[in-house]
Parts: C-alpha cells; sequence; structure tokens
C-alpha cells in the first residue's frame, strides 16, 4: 500500500487574505458567505475511485476550496483512460491515478490537503479509511465496491453521494442518516452483472464529467449549507435526450445493510 500527503499550506481555521480572494466570487453568491465557505475549508472528504467521475469530481471540489481530500484507486493510468480522465495526460500512462491527480490538486490548489492512497477500498481497509470523512463520495465502476462504500458508510453513519456514468446515461444519489440506502435502491440479489465496467460497455467522454459536476455540485450544497436535495431520491441523467428526472424511493424494510444497523 502506498499513501501520500501533501499538507495544506494554510491550516488555519480562519480564511486567509489569499483565500478570501480566490473564493470571492463563491462569497459573494446569495446564501453563500464566508461561514459556508470556512465550513468547506474545515471539511473532510473521500473520493472513492479516480477516474472519469472521480478526476473531474476533485478538481472541483479542490478549486472550490473543500480542506482535505482522500482520493483512493489502486488503478494506473492506462491509453484509454485519456478519453474522459481530464487529469491525466500521455506523460502519466503506468502512473497510479491517485497519486498523479494529487500532485494535480496540489498545484491548482495549495491551500488543500490531500491524501492519495494507491490500493483498492476493502473490508479491511474500508473502515479505516471512511471513519473520520464528512462526507464520501463514491464514482467507482464496480458494483462490488459500491456495495461496500455504501455498507461502510450506513455503519459508520457517514453521509454518502454516489454517482456513476456508462454509454450516455448517468445516476446520482445519496444517503445520509436514516435514509435508504445504496442496498434498498439496488438490492444485490437484483443484480444479474456486478461486474459491469465502462470498460464492457463503453461511455462517451462527457458522460462521467457531467455526473462528476453534478456530484460535486451536490457535495458542495451539503458541505457548506447543509443542503441534500437528493437525500433518498435517485437522479436520472439521459445524454442523449438531455432529460433528468428525479425519483424518490423508500426503505426497504428487509435489507440487509441499512435495517441491520
Amino acid at each position: 500500500m502506498s499513501i501520500s500527503t501533501m499538507d495544506a499550506i494554510s491550516p488555519e481555521f480562519e480564511l486567509t487574505d489569499a483565500e478570501l480572494h480566490l473564493y470571492s466570487r463563491q462569497i459573494l453568491l446569495d446564501g453563500w458567505d464566508i461561514e459556508a465557505q470556512e465550513k468547506l475549508k474545515f471539511s473532510n472528504v473521500c473520493i472513492v475511485g479516480c477516474g472519469g467521475i472521480g478526476c473531474a469530481l476533485a478538481e472541483l471540489l479542490a478549486r472550490a476550496g473543500v480542506g482535505k481530500i482522500t482520493l483512493i484507486d489502486p488503478d494506473t493510468i492506462e491509453m484509454s483512460n485519456l478519453q474522459r480522465q481530464l487529469a491525466f495526460t500521455p506523460n502519466d500512462l503506468g502512473f497510479y491515478k491517485a497519486e498523479i491527480l494529487a500532485k494535480r490538486l496540489a498545484q491548482i490548489n495549495p491551500n488543500v490537503q490531500i491524501v492519495s492512497i494507491n490500493q483498492a477500498l476493502t473490508a479491511e481497509n474500508a473502515e479505516s479509511i471512511i471513519e473520520h470523512q464528512d462526507l464520501v463520495l463514491d464514482g467507482c465502476d464496480q458494483f462490488e465496491t459500491r456495495y461496500l462504500v455504501n455498507q461502510s458508510c450506513v455503519k459508520l453513519n457517514v453521509p454518502l453521494i454516489s454517482a456513476s456514468a456508462i454509454g450516455l446515461q448517468g445516476q446520482l444519489f445519496m444517503m445520509e442518516g436514516d435514509s435508504a440506502c445504496y442496498a434498498c435502491l439496488f438490492p444485490p440479489e437484483h443484480q444479474a452483472d456486478t461486474s459491469l465496467r465502462c470498460a464492457d460497455s463503453g461511455v462517451l467522454a462527457t458522460t462521467p464529467n457531467v455526473m462528476a459536476s453534478l456530484q460535486a455540485h451536490h457535495a458542495l450544497l451539503y458541505l457548506g449549507l447543509g443542503k441534500m436535495p437528493l437525500r433518498q431520491k435517485l437522479l436520472l441523467w439521459d445524454g442523449l435526450s438531455f432529460k433528468q428526472r428525479i425519483l424518490s424511493f423508500e426503505k426497504d424494510t428487509d435489507c440487509p445493510v441499512c435495517q441491520a444497523r
């Protein structure tokens, strides 16, 4: 396992003059003030997966001023990744995604502390990584990992915003507190193929980046303002028709994950 940490230049609990200037366009927003921006600075988030969704998601959160970002991904960069994973270039081929993304984020905003973990999330390490997070953001492309992230977040009572993208379609939902969880929405026993990935079905370059932007937007609303528009709701985005739907769903009273808590 390789874990690297890039310490923030500004560890103080108040925004510096440079940070006030950097985030001035956000602070000017109606309903978003210095207090909301400081909440971002104090926040710890974990991004699971540094691929098409994770790259754009991490950069948006770093630019917005989230104080600490933990990146976890065991994969190295391949040529086919460059079509949609915005943080990487041909010079990065063969290097760990989490490490290269961490270096990019440190260059973009040195005020943010970045932790990179070049390891898969497993039953052995998930809880130790997730337990101190204010929010987990799942952008991985494997059902097995999604279920593990969900199970860990439910057990530790850590909010989760999960995004997925495949082909020309994307999904986004949030689990928080005693809300329905990912296993309520997608029971494992109903998933015919839990190994389905972009590598098997294909994905348009823009699809994961659209979903990453929506996921980042929701994360900022939650961390800065405490808003949860997609709590126990599923957003469906269709990139071919540009249609978007939001569906409400209920807790599964037989869910082995959240009902067992």
